[in-house]
Formats: structure tokens, sequence, C-alpha cells
């Protein structure tokens, strides 16, 4: 695809994951304009190539695509909504919800924008961290039209691999049920751990051992070796989102009437981590957190 040919890109939120994907982008030679909150942030996409903005109606006026990296449904209707910013595309664009939102308010905020002939709604949530959204790895979870979905490969081909998942919301849903899992088997394996640390096993023969055995998971073979091993608990992916993302999946199983009972007790337990850890804890400090006899 020529630079001509190309869609401009808008994007909105430029946080540890908003960052890369938007520098990628901008690299792969899209007209990329954008803004955040933060100052500092949007000095990173100006630096990138990328033409950085304060609001984002400004961002709106500039774009064919516009892509939003936001913390949750209400700040994404807000920012549509509230700020005017859906009623500033042209009726062709298309919106693409990267954030992680909730399935249900993101089907209705679609069949809003369509009842009000404004741009078409793609929920396309990710999987990866700040590391896959660094190196184009990201899993892509797009919910939408699929000729729209179709539209959108150019770019989201920069980002990673994408699969379509189905109706609008159905990638949020996905998402959520992802993170459910992931949040689950992380404080499985962390406990483990912490056991067989205690009884004297060494904790990278466990690993070995859990990698090429029926407990291997991703925990196993990337959080724990390298993020709690060594120390560091920087995965870039905060614990309230985590927590978040699994209450989005345990509300979308009771809405369904198909309660998540050990979803539950995994959210529980996780909602204990987060008033014990500062407030701006990484996801993967559940595994310090599992190791204090203390926590409850």
């Amino acid at each position: 695809m020529s630079d001509a040919a190309k869609p401009r890109i808008g994007f909105i939120g430029l946080g540890n994951m908003g960052t890369p994907m938007s520098r990628r982008l901008a690299e792969a030679g899209f007209s990329v304009t954008g803004t955040d909150l933060a100052e500092e942030n949007r000095a990173r996409l100006a630096h990138a190539g990328g033409t950085a903005v304060e609001t984002a109606v400004q961002v709106a006026a500039a774009s064919d695509v516009l892509v939003l990296m936001l913390p949750n449904s209400s700040i994404v209707e807000s920012v549509l909504i509230d700020d005017g910013v859906a009623a500033a595309l042209s009726a062709s664009a298309v919106i693409v919800d990267m954030s992680s939102s909730e399935p249900l308010r993101t089907r209705a905020l679609a069949e809003r924008l369509a009842a009000e002939g404004l741009a078409r709604l793609v929920d396309a949530p990710v999987s990866g961290g700040v590391g896959g959204a660094e190196k184009g790895t990201l899993t892509i979870m797009a919910g939408g039209d699929a000729a729209v979905v179709e539209s959108l490969s150019p770019i989201f081909s920069v980002l990673g691999r994408v699969r379509h998942t189905g109706a609008v919301g159905s990638g949020h849903a996905l998402k959520a049920l992802n993170n459910l899992l992931s949040a689950t088997h992380l404080l499985a394996t962390s406990e483990a751990m912490v056991a067989g640390q205690e009884f004297g096993l060494d904790p990278e023969t466990m690993l070995e051992v859990f990698n090429s055995s029926s407990g291997r998971s991703g925990s196993t073979e990337n959080k724990w070796p390298n993020f709690v091993l060594t120390g560091r608990y920087d995965s870039g992916f905060g614990l309230g989102l985590m927590l978040k993302d699994m209450r989005i999946a345990t509300q979308l199983a009771e809405d369904i009437e198909r309660p998540s009972l050990l979803g539950n007790s995994a959210v529980e337990l996780w909602t204990k981590a987060a008033a014990d850890l500062d407030v701006a804890a990484d996801h993967t400090e559940i595994a310090r957190w599992a190791g204090h006899k203390d926590k409850g």
C-alpha cells in the first residue's frame, strides 16, 4: 500500500501500550495524529514522527481511522460522546476501540453511533503486553463487521496478528475472558512456586519441569521467569487493570446467567491483593503478595 493510499490514523491514549503502538504505525509510514493527557507522552509521539495535538477533537478532524487506547468504557463513552469526538469524525471513518472495555456497553455504543449516522465501531483489544506492542507481536481480537475488520488489516499487521472474533463486542468479551484465565493461573502458579520453594525446591528447576509438563502456562513460561524471579515486576500492565478485566469477565458471566465460580474466587483474592499492594503495582506483583504469610 502506497503512503498516499494509507488511511490517516488518529490515536487517543498514548500510555504504556499506546506509545509503542502509535510509534510503530508512524514508522510504518502512516500519518499518525495523537493526543494524551500527559505532555511527555505527546512529545514521544512527535519524536517518533507523528503529530501531537492537545485535544481529542483535533485528533478526530485528522483521522480516517481513530484508535482508542483508554482505561475503561466510561472514558471511551465520555471521549466519543461527551467530548464530541464521534461527531467530529466523518461518517465514513472507523473507530477502533483497542481498550479493555465492557462488551455489552461496547455493543450499545456501536448501536448508538449507527443510529445517529456516525462512524462505525470495531472493538479490537490486544494481548501481549508492552513487549508485544514494541515488537509488533500483539494478539488482536477484533469484533465488528467482517468487511470493516478486513479493511483494517494493513494497520493491524503493523501491530500484530489479528483474529476476527465475531460481532461488535466480541473482541472485548474474549479479551476479558483471556485475562481472567491469565490472572487465575498466575495466582495458582505463584502459590505453587511459593510452596515449592518453602519445601526446598529450586525455582528454576520447578519452572523447567512445569514448562515440559502439564502445568505449563504463560505464567510459567513468561511471567515468572521474566518478571518475578528477576525481581523486576515491570510487565507494564497494572494489577488494577488486570482486576478490572477480571471483573468484566465475571460480570459478563453473570449477565448471561453462567456464573463463574472459580473466577469469582480469583477476583476476591486479587481484590485483597490490590488492597494490600501499592495502587501502582504491576500485575505480576500478585506473586510477591502470594508469598506473604500474613496476606489473610
